[in-house]
């Protein structure tokens, strides 16, 4: 390995191993997210399931929906992990994604304690979700790249 003798020769030492392992980490990154969030909901562990239960109330038993919900995540992980299969998680990730929105129209008084900033801590686990949007984006982007 080379010796590091400036700060410029430090910098580009990081940024090269940003560029060839930032998109694998963050690939491995929403895989795990996916798969750990989603396994909980099919056993009922998840912190979630009473806001998902009451989010898709048109359902005639909501409660079958979440353990669905929750295998759809766990393919969303596996499918992010696995590097020719990329294009089917971002598919099943991006029809998944407008749901988990849902409550902060359905059920606002559940997302936020001062409209429209003030969020509770469901509200936030909602909008963590546009960091995952992004991800997926940057991940996506990469399929073509050989």
């Amino acid at each position: 390995m080379k010796k590091i003798k400036t700060y410029d020769e430090l910098d580009i030492f990081i940024t090269k191993f940003m560029s060839k392992w930032g998109i694998t980490f963050l690939r491995y990154s929403l895989g795990i997210i996916y798969i750990w969030f989603g396994i909980l909901k099919p056993f009922g562990l998840s912190p979630a399931q009473e806001l998902v239960e009451n989010t898709v109330y048109w359902f005639e038993n909501p409660k079958t929906f979440v353990p669905i919900l929750g295998w759809w995540e766990v393919v969303i992980g596996l499918t992010m992990c696995i590097k020719p299969l990329i294009r089917v998680s971002i598919f099943l990730l991006f029809i998944q994604m407008p749901g988990t929105f849902l409550p902060l129209i359905l059920l606002p008084e559940v997302c936020f304690n001062n409209f429209p900033f003030g969020l509770t801590l469901e509200g936030q686990y909602i909008i963590k979700n546009l960091i995952i949007i992004s991800a997926a984006l940057v991940v996506g982007s990469t399929v073509r790249n050989k």
